[in-house]
């Protein structure tokens, strides 16, 4: 293993897979140690199983444990063997639901979480791992769910909190690189075009305009690709059944563009030096660079 040092935070399980699944089995196999809090369980998502339809929080509420499993199996087929759920084994939060639903005002949901409360539990992480670079959400959480914005703001409370000496216990840790996940409206709008061709569609979308993920090509600092890792993330994909189904948008999207589409994994630098290391458009192709 190198000294480098990768934290990935994420709302619930899979979204991990979706964003960074690529990446993340890429940098495992350079010898990285990559990291991934989960910071819920996501017990609120649809179940998407017919024969699990019982699991739903409306019925024996049994997702969130069901949903550890499914992470589990997705992280063997990255190769990532440190991920874990923010404040486990004593405080976890809840999934919080869409805003303005029942779920979301139900106080042990982590949008309900205090925000110097939550981070304090990431500190802890960052200072033991060390990390040179952090991943997370945009200050939107990609498309307005809470979870995914109360993971943004952790995140970034906690790599602040977690360089100040007078913070906590352990030694204190900047964070040198810090990137959000991000969706290129080009890469989008190809895939939709691409749908309407077989007289499909991408969630309904006429073009990229219509869907709150797709962000102007210019905010993209940074290309990962890990094309030679797209079997790994379908596997990790897969691993997640009760939110992603084989036949739905995800995966007719890879049948029509082709795997590719998968292996590149996009990303906006908010804080730390832009690489000299760049491609063509003048992106950075290492988040270490």
């Amino acid at each position: 293993m190198s000294d480098r040092s990768l934290l990935l935070v994420h709302a619930h399980p899979d979204d991990e897979t979706i964003n960074n699944g690529a990446t993340m089995a890429k940098y495992v196999s350079e010898g990285v140690r990559v990291t991934l809090v989960t910071c819920t369980r996501g017990e609120e998502g649809e179940v998407l199983v017919p024969l699990l339809s019982d699991l739903a929080s409306t019925k024996s509420d049994q997702l969130g444990k069901h949903r550890e499993g499914e992470l589990a199996n997705a992280m063997a087929a990255l190769g990532v063997t440190d991920f874990r759920f923010l404040g486990a084994p004593d405080r976890l939060w809840r999934d919080s639901g869409m805003m303005g639903t029942e779920p979301n005002n139900r106080s042990d949901v982590f949008w309900q979480a205090g925000l110097d409360d939550a981070a304090a539990h990431l500190v802890e992480i960052i200072r033991e791992i060390r990390p040179q670079v952090l991943v997370t959400y945009d200050e939107f959480g990609g498309y307005g769910h809470p979870d995914h914005i109360q993971a943004h703001r952790v995140a970034m409370r906690a790599a602040e909190l977690a360089s100040n000496p007078d913070f906590g216990s352990g030694q204190p840790w900047e964070i040198s690189k810090i990137y959000w996940n991000t969706m290129p409206k080009s890469v989008i709008q190809e895939g939709i075009d691409k749908m309407k061709e077989i007289g499909s569609d991408f969630f309904g979308a006429e073009s990229a305009d219509d869907l709150p993920f797709a962000k102007p090509d210019e905010l993209v600092t940074t290309l990962i690709d890990g094309t030679a890792f797209i079997d790994a993330k379908m596997a990790a994909m897969a691993s997640h059944p009760t939110q992603i189904e084989l036949d739905g948008p995800f995966f007719a999207l890879s049948n029509n563009l082709g795997n590719q589409v998968w292996g590149h994994e996009y990303y906006t630098l908010v804080k730390g030096e832009k690489s000299n290391n760049l491609d063509e458009k003048g992106r950075e192709v290492d988040l270490f660079a």
